[in-house]
């Protein structure tokens, strides 16, 4: 039996009903049997990530993320926001660790956003909808799901950038980020011309631009790989070293429970910040 959930599924790529009317649980992310799809490259969603961080700098307006973000005051929180220089939850600099006073010049796009692993991707909210109502839909999906335990983590290179990732991915885990790009997905302004032009359609494969012109991001679905971003992207050669050193900040480290749902806002070019961490299962 395999592990990946997503062999075999294919994602549907029409938008979902308006606000208001999600559907339960088990009718938010739709899926059917396919032989049309390939299983995830491991790297094909970190070699975009540095352009998207530059992207995401440039934009003036208010934009909005579902996020993981770890439990305040946590060990995994004190060791991410560290690295960074940043927390996303006090909107704070924090001083960075003994001997990686150099972070400050290799982490200037994940600062942006805090540390997190991404759920669903920054977006401008559409037309019709409110911070209040994407609040209100959050709030609802994560009392109708149990915490995932995700397991131990390690620090690994993933394409040019360094992250942590989980040791061996539950399949619960991608299931859970498709039902948060499903379920928040009305809560999605469609992308703009240029918006749409900075992801380079043109390099994509066919299923990664059906993605994006449905979903506003073609790394959703079968292409989700959970990481927890902790570099900008390295040069090649400084990929081993600076794996070695933060696997060594980072330790053995205790297993993850993603254990809730938060909602980040951004307003301009400034910082991502925590609305709310909503905790999973009511």
């Amino acid at each position: 039996m395999t592990s990946d959930p997503w062999i075999g599924v294919a994602l549907p790529l029409s938008r979902p009903a308006p606000p208001g009317t999600l559907p339960r649980r088990e009718g938010r992310v739709h899926a059917h049997r396919c032989r049309a799809f390939l299983p995830p490259s491991p790297f094909s969603h970190a070699r975009v990530l540095n352009r998207r961080h530059k992207e995401n700098r440039v934009t003036g307006t208010t934009r909005y993320a579902l996020y993981f973000t770890p439990k305040p005051g946590s060990d995994l929180a004190r060791f991410g926001n560290a690295i960074l220089g940043y927390d996303n939850h006090t909107g704070t600099e924090i001083p960075r660790p003994d001997g990686l006073a150099d972070l400050a010049g290799v982490t200037d796009s994940p600062r942006v956003y805090g540390f997190h692993a991404t759920l669903k991707a920054p977006m401008r909210l559409a037309p019709g909808t409110t911070e209040a109502g994407l609040l209100a839909a959050a709030e609802a999906l994560a009392a109708d799901h149990p915490p995932i335990p995700v397991g131990p983590l390690k620090v690994a290179t993933l394409g040019a950038f360094t992250a942590l990732i989980p040791q061996a991915a539950p399949p619960d885990l991608g299931l859970f980020a498709a039902e948060c790009v499903a379920a928040f997905e009305p809560f999605r302004a469609p992308l703009t011309e240029s918006e749409t032009a900075r992801r380079k359609p043109e390099r994509l494969s066919p299923r990664g631009r059906a993605l994006l012109a449905a979903w506003g991001y073609p790394h959703v679905f079968e292409a989700f790989r959970f990481h927890m971003t902790l570099t900008d992207a390295l040069p090649e050669a400084d990929r081993a070293p600076w794996r070695e050193r933060l696997a060594a900040a980072y330790g053995a480290g205790a297993p993850l429970t993603l254990d809730a749902l938060s909602v980040l806002r951004q307003d301009g070019a400034g910082p991502f910040r925590v609305l709310r961490r909503i905790a999973l299962g009511g």
